[in-house]
């Protein structure tokens, strides 16, 4: 049975959030309404979810008085199946209710920043960066979300060494954060002539992206460097100082992005990159734990710490992290951006480990 007083309390809540926000002073204070308006729209579902349930037990009771006093002997059958159907929905309900209320990261709603690095297999590693973004920006155009590429260097023989790019859209960060670790591909590369399988491996480091509100960045911190871009990018690469370089002072964190070919637009990236890095470290010194289990997940891109392996001649992408009938997904389909299937199963398992903590 659930907490009624749990229930009633977080009502309450939801109806002091209505207040404050309705509040001028309140909506005059952008720093403010940034912190209370993701609660207040998480609140209003779980709300909406309790009044269904408040009214359904007090049909199940109304339906219980009926059948303990009724006479009419079709009266009290009626009472019966319709008490039935309410006993049957009440557990589905309280379910329902249990994971809205299980605490939730808040980052999930914001949009993120993705980096793609090359690790173990030299180029054959470039090309499944490359595999891996094509992956992302499919899967972004399934979900209707925005893309943006900030920043890439690319190999040798084709694909990245890295590759930055930024996703915006609904619950973006709480849809990808799962990617966050080393994968790892199995295949026979373009570039083997003897038939012989690879392993290689890369890195994705998924960021919530962060807002001017949240990380203030003083001009006297940062280092901007200009320079010329290299690599392909139009007539205007080599010839205009466009690319821009801006170390963090204080963190010694350093980004570059010449993807563009404006000055301005490339120092407005290489902003976003930088403080969503900020906002992350942030995040983590609040939380070691979650900033060792980040380390541990994304490593340096050695093939012996991975979540997800992606075996070409077997046709079959396997993650680790879950079990039984959920551990394996056709490879096609996950190459192609189906990633919905395999998203939601990271989701199931993570909200019953975070039911089980509670």
């Amino acid at each position: 049975m659930i907490d009624l007083e749990k229930l009633k309390e977080v009502k309450e809540r939801f109806h002091q959030l209505n207040e404050l926000i309705s509040d001028p002073a309140t909506a005059a204070n952008p720093e403010r309404m940034a912190t209370l308006g993701p609660e207040h729209r998480e609140l209003s579902e779980v709300v909406s979810a309790i009044e269904s349930y408040e009214t359904a037990l007090k049909e199940s009771e109304e339906m219980e008085e009926l059948i303990r006093l009724e006479e009419d002997t079709e009266m009290v059958a009626l009472a019966r199946e319709e008490l039935e159907l309410l006993t049957t929905r009440l557990p589905r309900m309280e379910e329902i209710i249990k994971r809205a209320l299980t605490p939730k990261d808040p980052a999930d709603a914001r949009d993120a920043i993705i980096e793609i690095r090359a690790g173990t297999g030299g180029n054959e590693a470039a090309l499944f960066v490359a595999d891996l973004y094509r992956l992302y920006e499919r899967y972004v155009t399934r979900k209707g979300w925005g893309l943006s590429v900030m920043s890439s260097s690319e190999g040798s023989v084709g694909g990245f060494k890295e590759i930055v790019f930024g996703v915006t859209g609904r619950n973006v960060f709480g849809n990808l954060k799962y990617e966050n670790g080393v994968h790892r591909v199995q295949r026979v590369p373009q570039t083997e002539s003897s038939g012989r399988l690879h392993t290689s491996a890369a890195s994705v480091a998924v960021l919530p992206e962060a807002t001017e509100v949240e990380v203030e960045i003083a001009s006297n911190e940062l280092k901007i460097d200009v320079y010329r871009s290299s690599g392909p990018g139009g007539q205007s690469v080599n010839t205009t100082d466009s690319a821009v370089r801006i170390t963090h002072i204080p963190t010694g964190l350093v980004v570059t992005c010449q993807d563009e070919k404006s000055q301005h637009k490339n120092k407005d990236k290489a902003l976003r990159v930088l403080r969503s890095r900020l906002y992350e470290k942030k995040m983590s010194e609040l939380n070691a734990e979650r900033d060792a289990a980040r380390r541990e997940a994304v490593g340096s891109g050695d093939r012996s710490v991975k979540i997800r392996t992606y075996n070409f001649p077997q046709d079959r992408v396997t993650d680790h992290r879950l079990e039984g009938e959920f551990k394996n997904y056709p490879l096609r389909k996950i190459i192609d951006g189906e990633l919905d299937s395999l998203v939601n199963a990271l989701q199931t398992a993570d909200h019953a480990e975070r039911m089980a903590n509670i």
